[in-house]
């Protein structure tokens, strides 16, 4: 099926995936049921057809979803998105190639771009409308014979003998409502089974409580705002500003349009929304772009706004089942990493699951998704790290050791050579490896120290060093330790889940140091 682009007022909708509601024609046991069509069900759909599986993929709402993240993807993501055969999704949805980064801070700039030389001339980031994104993801899964894309609201997990999943069992299915998009159908619950079942219903999942223990924080909002015709100081870029109290992003996201993200710190928003960013963040937009921001801000109805979530992957290892994305886990969306993981969890998968003839050997099968946890940590880690470590560091708290940590930033950004590039490849997605991690933010702070130490060490000076190194550890290490410490930099000697299936369809669970728990 094509997608044509058509054009409501200023928002380009494309049509809704078409509902395959053939019940008829469905097989007794799908190889594999997969919850939610976002990025990472329509990626991982599409990888497993083309891995000969049968694919039962369940979308609660098939129309062009409409979103105020997800619109960056990293080059990292691309490459991912490249490996999984899907690059065509960012094609005719007029997206804008992105090669880097301004930053803003006290009047100053810096330009830093993504370490991209010696890839295809066709690698950067990627920028624009999620919705559109997301359909042409699902129209590429639905054009596989292998898939059937149905409109349907998963209620829960079962087992094998179609009754309410409960903890010890293996996962066969799932019981959904069927909401047909036909005249005259009215909604009907079914039941699906499958040999694995993979959870990927975004963050509002209302299943992921059973399959893993979620800590979820909301350390802030983003308000998001859409700017017309505006011209960025540095075109093909997205834009930070280390602004106060937290930081703001400007990046175009069609050829006409730049989105705004305002964060706002907190667990509520302001409850006069457009005077607080008429009074406070206003003044700390760049002059270009202070206009069109103002501007934006007449519509206040177009204010939208987000809560943000953290949540390290705390997976609990249940056979027949898997968890995947927003659902699985989160990090700051301030880096725009969260499509990277989504999108190298499913070309891991995929080809993990690949040499397995079939899916249908349950104790074959969960090994290998119990080992996945393990296998993605390095990567996922390294970017959810960083995404939550620079969020702390950019938002202004009036600490004048943290003020120092964030100018230093800022500077040792600004150096450009080696200094831009190992930090911006990890942000890219390019180079996600946790000790290039922790090396580069060490040597922010210790450049920090540096220029509070020279040329002669004052008092104060070794006071302020040595606050800004503890406003260091204060900031990466409880980071690393909720990621896993093991997991990010020794996943050879994490616990791995040892996984028994009885005869029965129960499930014996222990890890290879004797704790029954889930790495």
């Amino acid at each position: 099926m094509s997608l044509t682009l058509t054009s409501h007022e200023d928002t380009v909708i494309l049509p809704p995936i078409i509902s395959d509601d053939d019940v008829a024609s469905d097989p007794e046991i799908w190889d594999v049921i997969i919850v939610g069509g976002g990025v990472a069900g329509s990626a991982l759909a599409y990888a497993q057809a083309k891995d000969g599986r049968r694919v039962l993929l369940l979308e609660r709402d098939l129309s062009q979803p409409d979103r105020i993240v997800g619109e960056l993807l990293q080059p990292g993501g691309y490459l991912m998105l490249k490996r999984l055969g899907l690059e065509s999704c960012v094609d005719g949805i007029d997206s804008i190639k992105v090669y880097g980064y301004a930053l803003f801070k006290n009047g100053k700039q810096a330009v830093v771009h993504y370490p991209i030389e010696g890839y295809s001339p066709d690698v950067a980031g990627r920028s624009f409308h999620h919705g559109r994104f997301i359909q042409k993801l699902r129209n590429a899964a639905a054009s596989c014979p292998s898939v059937t894309v149905r409109q349907g609201l998963v209620k829960r997990l079962v087992n094998d003998k179609g009754g309410e999943w409960q903890e010890g069992e293996v996962v066969t299915g799932v019981v959904y409502r069927h909401l047909p998009t036909g005249a005259g159908k009215a909604p009907l619950d079914r039941s699906a089974r499958a040999h694995l079942t993979i959870v990927c219903d975004g963050m509002y999942s209302n299943l992921r409580k059973h399959l893993s223990t979620p800590k979820i924080v909301h350390p802030s909002f983003f308000v998001g705002l859409l700017l017309h015709n505006c011209k960025l100081p540095v075109p093909n870029h997205g834009h930070v500003v280390l602004a106060k109290p937290s930081p703001i992003l400007f990046y175009p996201i069609s050829s006409t349009e730049v989105r705004c993200l305002v964060d706002v710190p907190g667990e509520k928003l302001p409850s006069d929304l457009p005077a607080y960013l008429r009074a406070t963040v206003a003044p700390e937009v760049p002059e270009p772009l202070r206009d069109a921001f103002l501007a934006a801000l007449e519509r206040p109805e177009a204010i939208r706004s987000m809560q943000n979530k953290l949540m390290p992957a705390a997976p609990l290892h249940q056979p027949g089942a898997l968890l995947l994305g927003d659902a699985f886990n989160m990090r700051h969306p301030l880096t725009g990493g969260g499509m990277t993981v989504a999108l190298s969890d499913c070309s891991l998968l995929a080809d993990m699951l690949r040499p397995l003839p079939s899916l249908g050997d349950a104790l074959a099968t969960a090994q290998r998704t119990a080992d996945f946890y393990t296998r993605r940590k390095p990567l996922s880690a390294t970017i959810n790290t960083l995404a939550n470590a620079l969020y702390r560091v950019f938002c202004f708290t009036g600490d004048p050791a943290q003020e120092e940590m964030r100018q230093a930033c800022f500077d040792y950004l600004a150096l450009g050579g080696v200094c831009s590039a190992g930090p911006i490849s990890l942000l890219s997605g390019l180079n996600p490896r946790p000790f290039v991690l922790v090396r580069h933010f060490f040597m922010v702070a210790l450049f920090g120290v540096g220029r509070l130490l020279l040329p002669r060490p004052s008092l104060r000076g070794v006071y302020m060093a040595m606050a800004v190194l503890a406003v260091a550890c204060r900031i990466i290490f409880p980071i690393i330790v909720a990621e896993g410490l093991r997991a990010v930099f020794l996943p050879s000697l994490a616990p791995k889940p040892v996984v028994t299936v009885t005869p029965s369809g129960t499930v014996k669970r222990s890890t290879s140091l004797g704790v029954l728990a889930s790495s």
